[in-house]
């Protein structure tokens, strides 16, 4: 391929005007999404249901709950396979293609969903370990739409709005996280009504109706429902063209893909504005090379960092929300309801925080990202989530008094709206942006990777550390932990680490994929400021 007419493909892509395509784009992409976060998410809810239906314990004061092991798993199993497909389909991504990959990731989100309802066998084992087999294999296919989805969205969209279009993907998870909670207390007001039963301090038995094991299932697998109504749109979206145009070297099909969703023409007499010399040569070094490190490797450590740190403090905030409601009163005590009863008010409390604090956060960043930069909004995020985890922590005694506890609610919410308002959205957006196209899915791939891998961290680590320090006071099986206050003072420290560490991620507002991956430079030319970072505020 001329090197004029590549650079003629990128220019337009870049100058392209915002059309009807790159909503739909959003809305195909994001769809998967709001699918991840739905199955991720919703299986927080339903925990308490699983423990009261298959671990019951005749005689005991309180509903039976899971065993820690069991619990672990059920919570970090998705996470696990979410990890695995990042990496997988990261790599895939790149030496298939973005559309090669993508309908593979989507049909496990289906099957699975459907699978998680399932079971192979009535013993609490069964059951269990069935859950957990499908729950592996849907976080596989979940992992691979995080670095698919940001590099097809970034690659379609031009240089000014691109944050933005990104940001809006990454944003309908808030939208999956409020339809989790809204199933499950549409499903449970239906289940309550027609099936009525006692709390459990007055028939531990009959508190849990029967019918009560139906509803758990629906709720996880209503998950395959969105990602199902996508998948024809999906399968018919053509191949990026800058994919296309740096990767395949096929700059006629590029053309001909613009031309089809963006309703462009390439013209012969059109100009590409200070176009490089063409005897210049894209560098052709490998993944992890010594060029590549010194290019991109503090690049790709901060944006790494940066999720990890992020998603401890995230994710075990986000799945363990109604432990932290019971601990500040804002839960009844199980045993005042039956199982239906806690599901509803679990869900209800849920979709109140996404509903005033995650989801809101989420649209404020596509609102601002292109605005004051990718930079200033993980530094401020960053910022408020170490300020309101530590006036959440230290006064925690004075929260937990009934006459406070909305205050509480209000603090925290405010941890997710700077969480969504901050990192949450930049980790996702800012690895689809700075990386070469040959190496772009899977550097985001690894990224996200890294963030799940805290996600676990925060998963597994949170269900032992936010237990009491008075073992009378734990949960069944759990030994005693570093307390609530504690594990939210550690969230804090995490949250101030991610700080410091965002200062290895580049700025890139306003410029073009191909400056900021330095993507057409000569394989000679190693000294233009490596691991430059640039900051716009």
């Amino acid at each position: 391929m001329a090197k004029d007419e590549q650079l003629q493909v990128l220019s337009m892509l870049d100058a392209a005007k915002t059309q009807f395509y790159h909503f739909t784009a959003v809305v195909i992409s994001g769809m998967g999404f709001f699918t991840d976060s739905y199955d991720l998410f919703c299986i927080s809810l339903v925990t308490k249901l699983l423990g009261r239906i298959y671990y019951h314990v005749e005689g005991s004061a309180k509903p039976g709950s899971l065993p820690p092991n069991v619990a672990a798993a059920v919570n970090g199993v998705a996470l696990c396979g979410t990890l695995a497909g990042q990496l997988f389909f990261g790599w895939l991504g790149d030496k298939l293609g973005r559309k090669g990959a993508y309908g593979i990731t989507l049909m496990l989100m289906v099957g699975c969903s459907i699978g998680s309802g399932l079971s192979f066998g009535s013993s609490p084992t069964s059951v269990i370990a069935t859950l957990c087999f499908f729950r592996f294999w849907l976080g596989f296919g979940i992992g691979g739409d995080y670095p698919l989805s940001a590099t097809i969205m970034s690659e379609y969209a031009n240089k000014k709005t691109r944050g933005a279009f990104i940001a809006a993907v990454f944003a309908m998870q808030g939208f999956g996280i409020l339809a989790g909670g809204m199933v499950a207390i549409v499903v449970s007001s239906i289940f309550r009504a027609v099936y009525h039963a006692d709390p459990y301090s007055v028939d531990p038995i009959g508190s849990t109706v029967p019918q009560a094991d139906y509803v758990w299932r629906i709720i996880l697998m209503f998950g395959a429902v969105p990602a199902a109504l996508t998948f024809y749109s999906r399968m018919k979206m053509p191949e990026t063209p800058r994919y296309t145009a740096l990767v395949a070297k096929d700059q006629n099909k590029a053309c001909q893909d613009m031309a089809k969703v963006l309703n462009v023409e390439m013209k012969e007499q059109q100009q590409v504005a200070h176009a490089q010399p063409q005897n210049h040569r894209p560098s052709k070094f490998a993944l992890f090379s010594k060029k590549f490190l010194r290019r991109h490797g503090l690049h790709l450590l901060g944006t790494a960092s940066t999720w990890f740190l992020l998603d401890i403090a995230y994710y075990s905030q986000n799945l363990f929300q109604k432990d932290i409601f019971s601990a500040v009163g804002w839960l009844p005590s199980a045993s005042s309801m039956s199982a239906l009863d806690e599901l509803y008010k679990i869900a209800r409390a849920q979709t109140l925080i996404a509903l005033c604090g995650t989801v809101p956060g989420y649209w404020v960043t596509v609102f601002l990202i292109d605005r004051i930069g990718r930079f200033a909004i993980q530094l401020i995020g960053f910022f408020f989530m170490t300020a309101f985890m530590f006036l959440l922590a230290i006064p925690y005694h004075h929260w937990t008094r009934p006459e406070n506890n909305i205050g509480f609610i209000v603090i925290y919410g405010l941890t997710f709206f700077f969480a969504n308002f901050g990192p949450n959205s930049t980790t996702f957006v800012v690895p689809a942006e700075i990386f070469p196209a040959r190496f772009r899915s899977t550097c985001h791939g690894i990224s996200a990777a890294a963030g799940k891998a805290g996600a676990i961290i925060g998963a597994f680590g949170f269900l032992y550390a936010s237990q009491n320090q008075d073992k009378s006071k734990t949960d069944a099986g759990y030994p005693p932990g570093i307390g609530m206050r504690n594990s939210l003072i550690v969230l804090g420290v995490i949250s101030i680490l991610g700080f410091f560490f965002t200062f290895l991620v580049p700025e890139s507002k306003g410029k073009s994929l191909e400056e900021m991956s330095r993507e057409n430079e000569d394989e000679g030319d190693d000294q233009v400021e490596p691991n430059r970072v640039e900051v716009t505020v």
